[in-house]
Formats: C-alpha cells, structure tokens, sequence
C-alpha cells in the first residue's frame, strides 16, 4: 500500500518541528535562558507554540496515516494535510505576538476543523458508512 500523504505528511511534520524548536533556541539563545522561560514573555509563547504544535500533530498524522491506510482517502487528504500544516505555521507566527492576531486565530481554527474532519471521517470509515 502506498503511503505517499502519511510520508510526505510526517516528513513535512518533522521540518515544522525542528523549526518550532529553532526558533526557541534562538531565543533562549538571545536572552540567556538555559531552562524554563525565565520569566520572558516572548520565548513563553514561542515554548506554548511549539507545544501545542506537539500535542496536535501525532493525531493528525495518526488519522491521516489511518485512513490512507483504509483505502478510503484521495486526492482530499493532501488538501487536508497541506491546510493544517499551513494553519499551524499561521498559528507559530502568531504567536509572536502578545494579542491574538488573525494569524494566530485561523491556525487554532483550521487545527481544530482539520482533527474533528479526520475524526468523523476515520469514523464513518470505522463504522463502514463512508
């Protein structure tokens, strides 16, 4: 079976990744911080980026691979895929700043409408309705 969304998916997933945590080097970096935050605002939310990265992207790619796996994906998936690591990028910029900017908002958004999509459709594909 061809995995060619999970790979391309998980491999894309790891460069966000190394890039998230780039990021809070630099910073770490920039304001002599070895652990935690230190009590700097900045690298806090770079740290909260990078996490919440890590709690959301095992899902999505566990549903991706999942429903690749079923046979039941297309095209679809891609598209999918491509939206949340988009979003999540969206939502790592925006998190540089201290509002919540519209950045921010469309990748929390598009995180949550991609694992509940996934969800449901890995259910239905469970269930034998889809």
């Amino acid at each position: 079976m061809d995995l060619t969304v999970t790979l391309t998916s998980t491999a894309v997933a790891a460069i966000i990744g190394l890039w998230l945590a780039f990021r809070v080097v630099q910073l770490r970096q920039r304001f002599s911080v070895a652990h935690g935050h230190g009590d700097n605002d900045a690298l806090m939310r770079r740290m909260r980026a990078q996490l919440n990265y890590a709690e959301n992207t095992p899902l999505v790619l566990l549903l991706i691979g999942a429903i690749e796996l079923s046979g039941k994906a297309g095209i679809w998936l891609s598209y999918v895929a491509a939206i949340y690591f988009l979003g999540r990028l969206a939502h790592a910029v925006g998190m540089d700043s201290e509002g919540v900017p519209v950045t921010r908002k469309l990748g929390m958004a598009s995180t949550f409408l991609v694992l509940i999509g996934l969800a449901i459709y890995a259910l239905l594909v469970a269930l034998k309705i889809v």
